[in-house]
């Protein structure tokens, strides 16, 4: 896998979204209950790889890092970001129109969950360089645990899942409003 370095929208993407695949954060259940369903979250973010259950074990395990990282104070969650990519080679090259390119590969043999890391830790250390650590969030809804990376320019998204936990506060006040009316 070749990551860009100033890409960090994907890896931060990547991030909230295998976050909120948890029970924690989903009343339904778990999302990812076998490789079947890990296959199509990672179809869903445009990485084609056929998951066995190896790999969901040890993409679950990432899930929960991820998770920790999301909460730490700034300092650890660079410190963790940086060990996710502690296997990755640094390249600097010319693209094809002679700009200087810095990008991160992971090895040929390496784990879907090393890969999946590499990908996240890239995009933390991004938003951390970038836009700065306030953009790691808890959900605002009250009724959720999801937790977020906002990529966004203004950095004003509140919700982990703006169409289901946005929609749900939106809905409640209404409901709220039209009693009272």
């Amino acid at each position: 896998m070749k990551l860009l370095f100033n890409d960090y929208v994907s890896g931060a993407g990547m991030a909230t979204d295998l976050v909120n695949t948890s029970p924690v954060v989903r009343s339904a259940g778990e999302v990812l209950t076998d490789p079947a369903a890990l296959t199509r979250f990672l179809a869903e973010h445009g990485i084609e790889s056929e998951a066995v259950p190896a790999d969901l074990d040890e993409v679950l395990a990432l899930r929960g890092k991820v998770r920790d990282l999301l909460e730490a104070d700034e300092d650890r969650a660079a410190a963790g970001a940086n060990a996710l990519i502690a296997n990755a080679t640094p390249v600097l090259h010319r693209d094809g129109e002679g700009d200087w390119q810095w990008y991160v590969t992971t090895s040929p043999g390496a784990s879907l969950a090393d890969q999946l890391g590499v990908l996240i830790g890239v995009g933390l250390l991004g938003v951390l360089r970038a836009l700065s650590h306030d953009r790691f969030r808890h959900c605002a809804s009250p009724v959720c645990e999801g937790m977020f990376v906002d990529t966004s320019k203004a950095g004003r998204r509140r919700y982990c899942m703006p169409e289901l936990c946005g929609n749900r506060v939106n809905v409640a006040r209404h409901r709220a409003r039209q009693r009272e009316s």
